[in-house]
This record gives C-alpha cells, structure tokens and sequence, in this order.
C-alpha cells in the first residue's frame, strides 16, 4: 500500500486523502497510516487541509519502486526486495529458492549479520553499505558459467565509473577497487547437477556510506562516500548497477561479447602485476597477462612457462 501511495506523491503535486483513497479502492484511514509510515521512513510529506498530501524530500534510502521505475530489465530484476536488515542476502536467496523464487529475483539490504565472503571468511558489512544478491536459473551445464563473477564484477565497475566519475578498476576474479584499496567483493554459489545447473546466486557488497572501518582492514578498503566526498543516493546506485547488470548478464549468459571481454581487461587492475599464488603446495610467481574467454587468469612464470589460474588465492603487487 505505501508503494502505491509513495508512487502517487511522486507526481509532485498536492493530492488529497479522498482522491488517494478512491485512486486506490481503500479507505481514508488506510491512505493515512500508508503516509505515517512513509514519514517514519524518512519520506518528507507535507499536508494541508483542503489540498492535500505533497512529497517534499525522499530519504536516502532503497526503494524497490524508485529502482525499478522504468527499466526495461530482462534478466535481472523481475522481482526486487529490500530489507532492512538479514543474515545473508545470499543465505535470503537460498530460502527463497525453497519457495520456488524465480530466476531474476534480487534481494537488497543494508546491512548483514552474517556476511560471507569468499573460502568461508566472514565479510564486514555494517550499516552504511549496499548487499544484494541476484538469483539466476540459467538452463545451463556447470562449465558454461564459470565466468559468470567477472561479469559481475564487470557491470559494478561500469556503473560505479558512470555514476561517480571515480576510476574504478577490477581486481581478478572477484573485488572491485579504487586505487588499491577494495570497495567492493563478489561472492558466486551454485548448485547444479552434473549436467545442468539448477541455480546461481551471486552476492555483491559495496562500501558507499561508510565514513570508516575497524583499524585492522582501514587501509585495505574504502568508501564511495570516503572517495567522492559525497553522499550517494542509495536507489539510484543501485537502478544504475541492476540496470548494467542486467545489459552484461544477458549478453553473458548468450555468450559474453568480444567487446565486454575487452572492456573488463581494460579495466583489470590485475593484468601487467606482478601476482604470486600456490599451486599443488608450490608457491609460483610472475606476471599477469591476460584473461582467458572463461575467465581464467593467465600467468606467465618467472621461467617463462604460461599457466592458467581459475580459482584459489592469488596476491597481486601493490593490492592490500
């Protein structure tokens, strides 16, 4: 109900309780509690007897409505929800799942009590952040998916560049960075037969309000808020990150376009470092040269010899 009467404020003029309700089919007293919580939400509404109702400023907050409003989504976004508040945006999606959730489903809050990010860690995500997590049941094998966080990453880095103006870059396979420091990290789950995946859920955290960070990762992550000096709107962040996602998903998962393969090398940090991992309990450096279709890192060693690197650690000079 607030959704509805939110959408018929947002024509910017005076409407009056009567018309609402009769706009609506509901009563008078149910218009006024919808405006109550609107208020308490942080909606400036202004009344006056006679002439009724007028939003006068909206509060930084997500709103399923102002994201979605007109966007022609095709992959993404059939159904947007946010909370305030969960565990996991990605444990929220896996529920879901149970409840036959569609494919397109992304769940949105601002803030976790149990994040996760990748290898098991924990990942900080207190108040002043955006998660979300997108629900995908593509009608393919395992394998053909494997690149599906560079996208990911590929559609935050776009978005958060046109956006904010801020030189964002990509960080192999799954963080987004601003300088050397990580604003943003990715974290992809399947589960699939062995032939055909039954679903993917891909989760994306993103620092935007944040004005600091426990002492022992401060210098390792940053905020948008921290690099503009300004104070993201929050549902347009998020309209422009679905919006791009949901161009590059469709493109992926059709098979990823040369140009897009061009563009996430032109924007990976990663590509011409120095990395360092371990393999077969082997510790192994050289350089960073390329990315492969499937998104695999291509590595050429100090001895010449070129490997491909598709999972597992790998730490990239001059990076946290």
């Amino acid at each position: 109900m607030k959704e509805k009467v939110l959408n018929l404020l947002k024509e910017g003029e005076y409407i009056s309780g009567e018309k609402l309700s009769e706009i609506l089919g509901v009563s008078r007293t149910a218009v006024w509690k919808a405006i109550n919580t609107l208020r308490k939400e942080g909606y400036e509404i202004d009344s006056v007897t006679k002439r009724g109702y007028k939003l006068m400023k909206k509060p930084n907050v997500i709103n399923a409505a102002d994201i979605a409003e007109g966007l022609d989504l095709k992959v993404i976004g059939t159904e947007i929800v946010t909370m305030k508040t969960v565990d996991s945006t990605n444990e929220e999606i896996k529920r879901r799942v149970h409840g036959n959730a569609e494919s397109g489903l992304v769940v949105i809050a601002c803030d976790q009590t149990a994040g996760k990010g990748r290898l098991g860690r924990s990942w900080f995500s207190s108040d002043g952040g955006i998660y979300f997590s997108v629900l995908l049941r593509p009608e393919l094998p395992p394998n053909d998916i494997s690149g599906i966080t560079l996208a990911a990453g590929l559609g935050v880095c776009v978005a958060i560049r046109k956006l904010t103006g801020l030189n964002a870059m990509i960080k192999w396979p799954n963080d987004v960075i601003i300088g050397n420091k990580k604003v943003c990290g990715i974290l992809t789950e399947m589960t699939a037969q062995t032939d055909m995946v039954d679903f993917v859920v891909v989760g994306i955290g993103i620092n935007v309000l944040n004005d600091s960070f426990p002492e022992e990762i401060s210098n390792k992550v940053t905020s948008l808020k921290m690099e503009t000096e300004e104070q993201i709107n929050l549902s347009q962040l998020m309209r422009e990150i679905i919006s791009v996602l949901d161009r590059i998903f469709t493109s992926y998962l059709l098979g990823i376009s040369q140009e897009d393969m061009k563009l996430y090398k032109s924007m990976c940090a990663t590509i011409g470092r120095e990395v360092s991992l371990i393999r077969g309990g082997e510790k192994m450096s050289g350089k960073a040269i390329d990315i492969t279709a499937d998104g695999e890192l291509v590595v050429r060693l100090k001895d010449g010899k070129r490997i491909t690197v598709n999972s597992g650690e790998v730490t990239v000079q001059g990076i946290y």
